[in-house]
């Protein structure tokens, strides 16, 4: 996924298309470092380092409508942490990615959750919690991607862990570009 800011609006007459999902953004360093490391090896692409709760799915509703579920969700849910582990393929789609150690059980809880309702969707994958690195590739460069994916991850000296505070609801504007829709806080309101 590519986005345009956070809360920033689709290009003037651009057309958004039905395709939304709900992110955990990556902020500070590790997040800048994931950007950087995105666009060493996709450099075409719009990065904003996250972990995807609800991966893109179109909605039957109102995005208002699954937004006031998502909300009400993750305003109930506590924070929690999250560290990045390893570096891996999945073979069926040759995306590379960061696999989500410490905090992935309760992602998976999340997005059990989140998967109901206003924003259910028959997933053609098995939800995995991760952060994507490079997607869209040519097949014969994923080897090399992911050898450099992996050096430079070896390489970081920063923290491999963030806070899980904050979640953002998202649309697809076109062009593989995400824009914010809706942004809730984790644990805002006591269950």
């Amino acid at each position: 996924m590519a986005f345009q800011g956070n809360g920033n609006a689709a290009r003037e007459g651009e057309e958004r298309r039905n395709m939304f999902a709900l992110v955990m953004y990556i902020p500070g360093p590790l997040g800048r470092f994931l950007d950087d490391l995105r666009l060493e090896l996709v450099p075409h692409c719009n990065p904003h380092a996250h972990v995807s709760v609800l991966p893109p799915r179109p909605l039957a509703v109102h995005w208002s409508a699954a937004s006031q579920r998502a909300r009400a969700l993750t305003e109930g849910w506590s924070p929690f942490d999250l560290e990045l582990a390893t570096v891996e393929v999945f073979p069926a789609t040759d995306v590379i990615y960061i696999e989500v150690g410490a905090g992935a059980a309760e992602l998976r809880a999340l997005h059990a959750a989140m998967n109901a309702g206003a924003l259910e969707f028959d997933e053609p994958y098995e939800y995995h919690p991760h952060i994507t690195l490079a997607q869209d590739i040519a097949h014969e460069d994923v080897p090399r991607l992911t050898a450099i994916a992996r050096r430079r991850w070896a390489e970081y000296r920063g923290s491999r862990w963030f806070r899980a505070e904050r979640a953002a609801f998202v649309q697809n504007a076109g062009d593989n570009c995400w824009v914010d829709l809706a942004e809730y806080a984790l644990g805002a309101v006591t269950v």
